[in-house]
This record gives structure tokens, sequence and C-alpha cells, in this order.
């Protein structure tokens, strides 16, 4: 398996849990302060500290924790002795070390640098993304749960594995540049070809309205769940033989998608009512029956019990020495490959462990710590 070094920051830190999760070593470098993934909450068991926070036990899951000042001299030297036992580094623009000092270091790495770093906000905004996500006629809206940082994190790691693979095949490492500004332009790509064949724009629609005319997410005693009606005729008759809303059948236009899309808002205020009857997993159930694209809106607390993602192995019951026995998301990567996940590691953990299989003695690495240049 690779030896991945991890410098990545929130946007690109997902891209090495990924490796982690398929059983590689990853080793993630911190500062004394810890990274910022360690402070974004909510925090389990209300521990508000450096180990506890949610993103961090799903982040660095299976990582390992060196604590090194990267910018000082001697953590520099570091951080390159590391680098020549790795397989690849997966680091924010600027790197601390240059790029000739790695290959010379290493000529078989492959060095990650992941480049266009901006507040979340910001890099949503610059991308498109934020001028099509929200309800219209009112603010746009940024998607919940740093879910972009998700998408960016993944297509760093795709460019990390290719580059692995390449340096695989011929024997040498490369430098791969990374742009999270184009990651999530990348995202915004069926609006951009929606204008260049159609020359419309795609509008903020919220919850109403977005892929067919009859699309959305729509109330229910309990929720909301989502629907999407096929757009040929067949489609909308058959979900009207559900329905039965005598004004809608009445409208024989109806039966055209064309129709439809010039009168979606009064169609889905008259199906909003009908929705609020049911709950959710019924309408869900009887939509699905009916061969009609359907899903419940699953709220977080809905998947901390999925059943379909306990059978499969998504969520298994861990025993974490702190927290006691809980519902952990081991991956996806991790499911398929059968590999075990483990716990994200505290600040420094495995200092001591990886300085000494650099070679280094007890007393040169107490004389770093009291140099400020490591913590264990």
């Amino acid at each position: 398996m690779a030896r991945i070094i991890d410098l990545a920051a929130h946007p690109a830190v997902y891209a090495t849990r990924l490796f982690a999760e398929v059983g590689h070593d990853v080793i993630r470098v911190e500062s004394a302060a810890g990274d910022q993934v360690r402070r974004l909450g909510p925090y389990l068991g209300d521990r508000e500290d450096l180990n506890h926070g949610v993103f961090h036990q799903y982040l660095n899951a299976g990582k390992k924790s060196l604590a090194l000042n990267v910018q000082s001299s001697v953590g520099k030297q570091i951080l390159v002795e590391l680098c020549r036992t790795a397989d690849a580094l997966v680091v924010m623009a600027p790197p601390p070390v240059g790029e000739q000092d790695l290959a010379a270091a290493n000529p078989r790495l492959v060095v990650t640098i992941v480049e266009d770093e901006e507040p979340e906000i910001c890099a949503y905004a610059r991308s498109g993304l934020l001028s099509i996500t929200g309800h219209p006629g009112q603010r746009p809206v940024l998607m919940g749960g740093h879910v972009a940082y998700a998408a960016t994190g993944a297509l760093v790691a795709v460019a990390t594995a290719t580059a692995l693979l390449a340096a695989e095949q011929n024997g040498q490492g490369d430098t791969v540049h990374v742009s999270l500004a184009e990651c999530l332009q990348s995202l915004f790509e069926q609006a951009m070809v929606t204008y260049a064949s159609t020359g419309r724009s795609t509008e903020r629609r919220g919850y109403r309205g977005a892929v067919t005319a009859v699309s959305g997410a729509f109330p229910t005693q309990d929720g909301y769940s989502m629907f999407s009606i096929p757009s040929h005729p067949e489609g909308w008759r058959g979900f009207m033989s559900w329905v039965q809303d005598s004004v809608l059948l009445e409208d024989e236009s109806l039966v055209e998608e064309t129709e439809r899309q010039e009168k979606k808002d009064f169609i889905l205020d008259r199906l909003e009512s009908w929705s609020r009857g049911f709950l959710k997993e019924d309408i869900v159930s009887e939509a699905q029956r009916r061969h009609i694209p359907a899903s419940p809106v699953a709220t977080p607390l809905d998947l901390a019990r999925d059943p379909q993602l306990i059978h499969r192995g998504f969520l298994r019951e861990v025993d974490h020495a702190g927290l006691g026995k809980m519902l952990f998301p081991i991956g996806a990567l991790a499911t398929v490959r059968g590999t075990p996940t483990g716990f994200a590691p505290r600040l420094g953990q495995h200092t001591t462990e990886i300085l000494s299989e650099l070679g280094y003695s007890t007393e040169e690495r107490q004389a770093l710590i009291e140099s400020r240049v490591l913590w264990a």
C-alpha cells in the first residue's frame, strides 16, 4: 500500500480520507494548534476540543497525526525526510518545501498541489453554483454541511490516484496542480450546457421544478418527499391516475411537458395540497410502485439510523475509547474493500512513532520538542 503525506486543508482533506479508507498509510501533518478541521463543530459528546469535532472524526479517520512545525528550517528538513519514505504528498499552495527539493529527495514522489483556496462562500459564488441554489426571488443559498468540499476532495483524490498510477507504470513521480475553482466550476457544467444549447439560463428553483416541470420536494405529514415526474405524456397520465386532481385532469394541454413548464407553479401548488395527506415513506413507496422516481428527503437523523446503510455495512457499530459504542460511517470505499477504518487520531498521537522510524533517538526527539519543532 502507498504512504500519503497529508498537508491538505478542509477543501481537499476528504481526498486523503478516501486513501485511508482503502488501507493506505496516511500521515496528517499538523501544527501544534491542530488543523482547521479539528475546530469544526458540532462536537461528539459535547466535548468542544481538538479531538471530538465530528468533521475531524470523519475526515481524519484512519490517519496518523504528526505534529510538526513545517515553517521552521528543521521542520522542513523533517518533512523532506518523511517524503523520502512516501509515495504522494497532498498539500495546499504554496507548499512549505519547493517542488525541486521534493523531487530531488524522492524522484518517484507524486506531489498534488491544491490551488485557488479562498473562503468557502467566495469559492462557491465564483464557481457560478451560488446563482442556482436557493429559492426563486430570494437570496442565493450556500449548500450546507460543507458538501462542496466533499466534491473538491473527491476530485483531488482522483487526480492524486491517477498520478500514482502513472508513477507506478513509468517509475517517475510528477507534480499535479488541482484548481479548487475549476473543480467547483465543473459542477456547474449542466447549467452552462443548457444555456449553450437552448439559450435558457438555469434559475434558482429551490425545491420546486428544477429537473422536469413537475419535480421537487413535496411537503408531507412528517417532512418532504422528492418526485420527478417523467417528461413524456405517459408519465403525466400515469401520475394523474394516482393523484385524481379534477382541475389538472380537465386541462388536457398538460399532457405536454412544454405546457407543464408554463404552468408548473400552478401545478405544484395543487400537488402540495395533495401530498400533505401522506407520510413521506408511504408516498414514496406508492410512487416507486408506479415507476415514478421518488425518494424521501432524509434528515441527518434519518441517515444516522438508515437500515439500508446499516445493512450494506456503510454504517457500522464501533466502540470508541472515549465515546463508547456508536454507528460510524466507515465510507463507501471501505465498504467495498472490506478494510477496517481506524478512529481519527489525537493531535500528535503518532509523532514519536514516525520520528523513531526516521531514525531520531529519544534525546533528539526531546530536543525537537523543547525547541517547539515537534509536539507529542
